[in-house]
């Protein structure tokens, strides 16, 4: 039978998603690894591939469909031997676009739908092979071959993109005995929704909000999917996350000119560092000073890391990003200025692919060029830190020999995820990032 092509999940947070674009019509042919369309995430519009080949049959959802679930039949795939004929009513739109009600059709949970799935392998629900505790890919048609001929695809090497296995990996293996099924349960597919719904239901109802202004002048505007991700992921890390803060004052003079004097030495190379960029190597260091703190929360552990992995949000229209900056601590400031410079400018262009913003331990968010002076910023989970960055100001300062003088000074708060870091740790860390930046020369040795 015809082969349902879902609606995949192109980021980890992805519920729904917008098809921005259509990159074949009925009637083409296509092979694996073959782009399919643009699908529009909650984080950026991303390319999705085929994993088998076949004949587009028909297209279930129109190109600039917004609201589109993960795994909703989007296409339908024909393989040898069968026509449009072999479409039945069964395949008829799995999700509507824009609707909060399951449609009558949608597969039941404990029915899910077979097809393209995550990571272009078959729906979430299959019970899918495992091998050396591993989930074993492979697409939905090599899966029919292999059951077909009663092969056990743990057993069968995968020559398809990331080792999937594909539909002349299977015509080529001969039968055996099936391995008893050892797969793992799957996490909760409904537990971002649930957490999504449950930040989204919190505060009046729209309808009660809409009535408080009543008779006065205002536009609607309608939440993309960046902008309800935000909104449920913040909420929840708010509420759930025990935050403490601490704050310090950063003295920035000796680190200006420092970085006055590295800049003029760069010019003929095209580099110009700013503050940021050894904002991002002090903190990066204070992680490999303080190794207790480079540690995240993941829910019965914690995972402790010997790398520094950054992240830095990024102001975009509509929302922000934050790309990690990886292995942090090993990089020299013009690499890291020039990497900086690389991910911000693709994040504003929604072009980041999913390993570029996620990870990471640590985050940072400056405000300073905005000229706020301080500010407390919410931890972004599994982050167990952030840290707040404001302006640097002209103010009176106690000099090193307790003349008054003035100064340059940059304040501070890091916000602490207070299940992984406790109050000296935290108070260690930001020292630790203290003291980098005001002796810069210190992280160049």
């Amino acid at each position: 039978m015809p082969t349902e092509i879902l609606m995949p999940a192109l980021s980890p947070t992805m519920e729904e998603g917008t098809l921005a674009k259509w990159l074949v019509k009925e009637g083409d042919t296509v092979s694996s690894g073959d782009l399919l369309a643009e699908i529009e995430t909650d984080k950026a519009t991303m390319e999705f591939e085929a994993v088998d080949e076949g004949v587009i049959g028909k297209i279930m959802v129109a190109e600039g469909t917004e609201g589109v679930k993960v795994n909703a039949v989007i296409a339908v795939l024909l393989m040898d031997g069968e026509s449009a004929d072999d479409i039945g009513a069964a395949s008829a739109p799995k999700a509507a676009a824009s609707s909060n009600a399951a449609p009558a059709d949608a597969p039941k949970a404990e029915e899910p739908a077979k097809g393209y799935g995550r990571d272009g392998d078959a729906a979430q629900g299959d019970k899918a092979p495992v091998k050396d505790g591993n989930r074993v890919f492979a697409s939905p048609l090599a899966r029919r071959i292999a059951a077909d001929k009663g092969l056990d695809l743990s057993g069968i090497q995968g020559s398809g993109p990331k080792g999937r296995i594909v539909k002349a990996d299977v015509e080529n293996a001969t039968a055996q005995p099936k391995a008893a099924a050892s797969a793992a349960p799957a996490a909760k597919a409904d537990a971002p929704a649930a957490a999504k719904g449950a930040a989204m239901a919190s505060g009046p109802s729209t309808e009660q909000v809409i009535k408080m202004y009543d008779g006065r002048p205002f536009e609607e505007v309608k939440l993309d999917g960046m902008r309800k991700t935000i909104a449920a992921r913040l909420t929840e890390a708010k509420q759930s996350v025990p935050h403490f803060y601490l704050r310090r004052d950063i003295v920035l003079d000796d680190l200006m000119k420092f970085r006055a004097q590295l800049n003029k030495q760069l010019e003929g190379r095209g580099v110009k560092l700013s503050v940021n960029d050894f904002i991002i190597k002090a903190c990066a260091l204070a992680l490999q000073q303080v190794p207790e703190a480079n540690a995240v929360w993941a829910g019965d552990r914690t995972l402790k890391f010997t790398k520094s992995d950054v992240a830095v949000a990024v102001a975009i229209e509509g929302g922000l990003f934050t790309p990690v900056l990886k292995d942090a601590e090993m990089k020299s400031l013009s690499a890291l200025s020039s990497e900086m410079k690389d991910l911000a400018t693709r994040a504003r262009d929604r072009k980041l692919a999913p390993h570029e913003y996620q990870g990471g331990s640590f985050a940072i968010s400056n405000l300073g060029m905005f000229g706020i002076d301080n500010f407390d910023a919410i931890i972004n989970p599994p982050h167990s830190a952030i840290l707040a960055v404001g302006a640097g100001a002209k103010k009176p300062i106690v000099g090193k020999d307790g003349e008054l003088a003035v100064g340059t000074v940059m304040s501070v708060t890091l916000s602490v995820d207070h299940r992984v870091i406790d109050g000296a740790l935290g108070a260690n860390l930001l020292n630790a990032i203290k003291d980098n930046l005001e002796n810069p020369m210190t992280m160049l040795a």
